[in-house]
């Protein structure tokens, strides 16, 4: 009788946390994209990867790689994109398993984005573009400068130095139907998104108004969007090659843009990256992880004085 009692107690909490994991996706809904500008499609290995485009297409292709985390996708550029499609053809895309690019249940890692970074400047872009990538998205964006030409590489405050250890276990647990997917709602959740922001992400709360909360909040509850996160939070994404390695066998020009407060990747890593590569280093004061958010204007002149600058 006690077993059958227990049995009926774990199948009662199963129920209820499968139907509690219904209701958040049911309030999520279908959403918008944040970015406003044409939105085009990639197809690529058999699925869709969504991408915003602005401006002219006779003008400089300027490609924006959003970084990764749980409620990422390419509306990390929102402060970015109007001012920017003023004089490039702006190209952003949702890395694939985030944002309005579809999410299958594939296993990822930092080859495949590696990958899907070099085929998406190859395949996209018309000329060789100058590439902005934001904390482990430029380590895959100097990965892929490897074997596509790009004409300038804005890295803000790279990660991904040296393959972290993996957790398959983790890996494994978000990625379960049910209880995985009630972890990833508390990771996703909207005071955790806060505390992110408020922790490492930003010095200020104030530059990341509700309304990006609630679409960030919106896009980690889509359907498959714990896989991706599932990867990344259990170290598959960062890759095996040394980012300091790699930019320094790299001839093209390169900037490195830092926000004087980041935690995650602190500033002393910044220098001794620009030492090794040779590579411009610029510190944006009172920031952290997203200089670019916090000091959107400030971001856009560094990045038109390095384009700008002779190599």
């Amino acid at each position: 009788m006690k077993l059958r009692n227990l049995l009926a107690v774990a199948a009662g909490s199963v129920g209820a946390t499968a139907l509690a994991n219904r209701l958040l996706a049911g309030r999520a809904g279908r959403f918008q994209p944040l970015l406003e500008g044409d939105q085009g499609t990639y197809r690529w290995r058999g699925f869709d990867v969504a991408y915003a485009e602005r401006g002219d297409p006779a003008d400089r292709d300027l490609v924006l790689l959003h970084g990764v985390h749980a409620a990422a996708s390419g509306h990390e550029f929102w402060r970015l994109v109007d001012d920017l499609a003023e004089d490039y053809h702006v190209l952003v895309p949702d890395l694939p398993g985030f944002g309005h690019s579809e999410r299958p249940a594939l296993l990822y890692s930092a080859a495949l984005y590696t990958t899907f970074v070099r085929q998406f400047l190859a395949d996209v872009t018309d000329e060789p573009p100058v590439v902005v990538a934001s904390s482990l998205s430029a380590s895959y964006a100097a990965l892929a400068a490897r074997d596509v030409d790009v004409a300038e590489l804005v890295l803000i405050c790279p990660s991904g130095g040296v393959a972290s250890a993996r957790r398959p276990w983790l890996r494994a647990l978000l990625r379960a139907p049910v209880l995985g997917q009630a972890l990833f709602n508390v990771i996703a959740s909207k005071p955790s998104i806060r505390h992110f922001h408020a922790d490492h992400g930003v010095a200020d709360l104030a530059h990341v108004p509700p309304d990006v909360i609630d679409y960030e909040w919106q896009t980690a509850h889509q359907p498959g969007a714990r896989f991706a996160p599932a990867s990344f939070l259990a170290g598959y994404l960062d890759p095996e090659a040394d980012l300091g390695d790699v930019l320094a066998d790299l001839d093209v020009p390169i900037t490195l843009v830092w926000g004087r407060e980041a935690d995650i990747v602190p500033l002393e890593r910044g220098r001794a990256l620009a030492e090794r590569a040779d590579a411009r280093l610029v510190v944006i004061d009172d920031a952290k992880l997203l200089p670019h958010v916090e000091h959107p204007h400030a971001f856009v002149e560094v990045l038109e004085e390095s384009i700008r600058a002779p190599a």
